[in-house]
C-alpha cells in the first residue's frame, strides 16, 4: 500500500504567505530598522579616509594581540591590497554586511544558548532546530526572506543570520555546561544569586569556548556574501557574482581574494581576542 505524500512543501508555502499577509507591517518595519543598522555601520566604515581607517585598524591589531608586529602589518598589507585593487567602497559594504549579521545573530544566539545550558526542555528543543539550520541549503533561505523583505542586504542580512547563528548557540551551550561543578557549588556556597554566578563565575570561564563561536559566526557570515548577493545584497559579493556571470576571471578573483583579506583579518582578531 502506498503512503499518500505529505503535503510539507504546500504546508510551508501556505505558513510563508499567511505570514506575509497578516505580517506585512511588521516586516516592513523590521526591514527599515535592519536597512537602518548596515546603512549607518556602512558610512561609519566609509567616513575615515582609507589611510586612515588602515592605520587605525592596524594599530588596534597590534594591541589586541598583545603587540604582535606580525598581525598589524599583514592586517595593514591586507587592506591596503584591497584599496590598490580600487575595491574599498565595496570591501566596506561587504564589512558592514558581515558585521551586522554577526552581531544580529550573537545578540540572539548567545542569550538562546546561555538558556539552552540551564533548561534541559530548551536543550532538547534546541538542537533539532539548529541540526536543520546548519544542513539545509543556504539556497532555501533565500526564498522566504526573498518574499518577506524584497531585494537587497536586509534579505541577505537574514539569510546570513539564520546561517550563522547556531556555532554561537551550541559553544555557549557548551562552554556553560564545561564550568566545572566545584566553581559552581563554591558560588552557590557563598549565597550567589542565579545572575551573580553566571556573570562572575560562569560566563568568564566559559568566555574562550564562547570566543569560539563568535569566530565561527563570522566566518561563516563571511561565507555567505556571494550566496546573499543573488537577492541584491551589495558588495565584493555581488561583484564575484558579476564576473561569474560575464566570465571575468580577473574581476572575480580580485573580489574574492578581497573577501578572503577581510576573512583573514577578522578570524585572527577574534583569535587574539579570545582570552587563553
Amino acid at each position: 500500500m502506498l503512503i499518500p505524500k505529505l503535503p510539507i512543501g504546500d504546508t510551508v508555502e501556505f505558513a510563508v504567505d499567511w505570514i506575509e499577509d497578516h505580517f506585512g507591517v511588521v516586516l516592513d518595519l523590521v526591514s527599515d530598522q535592519l536597512d537602518f543598522l548596515i546603512s549607518a555601520l556602512k558610512d561609519v566604515l566609509l567616513f575615515l579616509p582609507p589611510e586612515i581607517f588602515i592605520l587605525a585598524l592596524s594599530l588596534f591589531a597590534y594591541f589586541a594581540g598583545k603587540r604582535n608586529t606580525k598581525l598589524a602589518v599583514g592586517t595593514a598589507a591586507g587592506f591596503l591590497l584591497i584599496q590598490n585593487m580600487g575595491l574599498w567602497a565595496l570591501s566596506m559594504e561587504t564589512l558592514a554586511l558581515v558585521l551586522s549579521s554577526a552581531m544580529l545573530a550573537l545578540v540572539i544566539g548567545i542569550p538562546v544558548g546561555i538558556l539552552s545550558a540551564k533548561s534541559e526542555v530548551l536543550h532538547h528543543t534546541v538542537r533539532p532546530v539548529l541540526d536543520l539550520m546548519q544542513t539545509m541549503p543556504s539556497f532555501v533561505y533565500l526564498i522566504p526572506a526573498l518574499i518577506f523583505f524584497g531585494l537587497g542586504n536586509v534579505p541577505g542580512m537574514i539569510a546570513t543570520v539564520v546561517f550563522a547563528m547556531p556555532p554561537a548557540i551550541r559553544l555557549t551551550n557548551l562552554g556553560v555546561r564545561q564550568v566545572p561543578k566545584e566553581l559552581v557549588e563554591v558560588a552557590d556556597a557563598f549565597g550567589s544569586t542565579g545572575w551573580q554566578k553566571l556573570i562572575k563565575v560562569e560566563l568568564p570561564v566559559a568566555l574562550p569556548t564562547i570566543m569560539a563561536g563568535v569566530n565561527q559566526c563570522i566566518m561563516l557570515a563571511l561565507s555567505m556574501v556571494v550566496i546573499a548577493a543573488m537577492i541584491g545584497a551589495r558588495g565584493l559579493g555581488y561583484q564575484v557574482l558579476f564576473g561569474i556571470q560575464r566570465v571575468d576571471i580577473g574581476l572575480g578573483f580580485e573580489a574574492g581574494l578581497g573577501i578572503v583579506i577581510i576573512a583573514v583579518v577578522l578570524d585572527r582578531l577574534t583569535q587574539h581576542l579570545s582570552p587563553r
